[in-house]
């Protein structure tokens, strides 16, 4: 499942990232790893961007990004 398939309020594991180096430079640099627990706090009007909190920050992510985010929910 992927991180843009998540509800609204749904804490889950992130799995790996799939895309090139890039992007996993990237999101890291945000602070999402794999192994990291991320919870959909919200989202863009008219499917907009994401908003997620991991280690206790918020991050918009475009639903791009967010779709090549694979998550377990818990």
């Amino acid at each position: 499942m992927t991180l843009d398939q998540l509800s609204t309020g749904t804490n889950a594991r992130v799995i790996s990232i799939a895309g090139g180096p890039g992007l996993y430079r990237n999101l890291s640099q945000m602070g999402i790893h794999p192994g990291d627990t991320i919870v959909v706090s919200g989202s863009g009007a008219f499917r907009g961007p994401l908003l997620v909190e991991i280690h206790g920050i918020r991050i918009a992510l475009g639903r791009g990004v967010a779709r090549r985010i694979i998550v377990q929910p818990l």
